[in-house]
């Protein structure tokens, strides 16, 4: 196969990772028909269909999956060998890709990105909020941000936060008239504002513990978001409890605007954590990011 055509298996790689064109049209940044066109000329050429495509899904076919496990991993030592060739320069430079939930990014990541990158001016950083757990090697990203308990084992895990404790609170107009829960049993009485997640499969369940026992509460309410800060202006407006970090809400809590319930069930948990696989070598961009983001700093 002629040297020019390694851009279409590159491509090929891009969308057999992201299993979708949108995704992959977006990393490559190239327009989705273009995409499309370039992976079926490079079927043809091949004489062998690479992907099944769906309404919903892409997936690679058995030939297709034997190309990209044999070349994904050639490709990613060349990208590796360029990169510390690059690295060499004054300037350290090149695009860190991270995964994380909504909360981490506002309360952690942005707060202290916006302070690195203004001293590194070639190296980007590219923040995809999201609450799926995803293979984050298989999606190229470089690495990805969730709470300690949520971390892949195979995964070399930076502590970049304190622990968190969630919280059970309603303003003070959703409680006109209400008794506040004294167990969480009581939550059933309650309308509640629900978190979707699509690791989860579906609606969240507030996790609650009280010494040795603990339960994951199932709430049931007439609003349900997927991510923490729409929840927020909800119960901000009275619309029910919410289940949030202590910090987004303790504020609300000093000033009168909310009611805390059920304290004694909220349990600490262990803080966020940034993770990247330990058979990736990581580059000098990704090693400054890492350190501008590690906990105690």
């Amino acid at each position: 196969m002629p040297r020019d055509n390694f851009s279409d298996l590159l491509a090929f790689i891009a969308v057999a990772r992201a299993r979708s064109f949108t995704r992959a049209a977006a990393q490559l940044q190239v327009s989705q028909p273009a995409l499309s066109y370039t992976i079926r000329e490079l079927e043809a050429k091949l004489g062998v269909r690479l992907l099944m495509r769906s309404t919903r899904n892409v997936s690679p076919t058995e030939a297709g999956q034997r190309l990209l496990d044999r070349l994904a991993p050639e490709f990613d030592e060349i990208e590796a060998e360029i990169q510390a060739l690059s690295e060499l320069r004054d300037k350290p430079t090149g695009t860190v890709r991270i995964t994380a939930i909504d909360y981490a990014i506002r309360s952690n990541l942005w707060p202290k990105l916006a302070k690195f990158l203004p001293q590194y001016p070639d190296i980007k950083v590219e923040l995809i909020s999201e609450y799926e757990s995803v293979d984050i090697a298989a999606r190229g990203y470089d690495a990805g941000v969730r709470f300690g308990q949520e971390l892949a084992q195979d995964m070399i895990s930076v502590r970049i936060g304190p622990d968190v404790r969630n919280m059970v609170v309603g303003s003070k107009s959703y409680f006109a008239g209400r008794q506040p829960p004294k167990t969480p049993h009581d939550l059933t009485e309650h309308v509640c504002i629900n978190l979707r997640t699509s690791t989860y499969g579906g609606l969240y369940e507030w996790e609650l513990s009280k010494g040795k026992r603990s339960l994951s509460a199932r709430v049931d309410g007439s609003l349900i978001f997927n991510n923490v800060y729409d929840i927020f202006e909800a119960l901000k407006a009275g619309f029910g409890l919410a289940y949030l970090p202590e910090d987004m809400v303790r504020p609300g809590i000093a000033k009168g605007r909310f009611i805390s319930v059920l304290e004694d069930w909220c349990p600490v948990w262990p803080g966020l954590h940034l993770y990247y696989p330990h058979r990736r070598q990581p580059s000098r961009a990704m090693t400054l990011v890492v350190d501008a983001l590690r906990h105690g700093r």
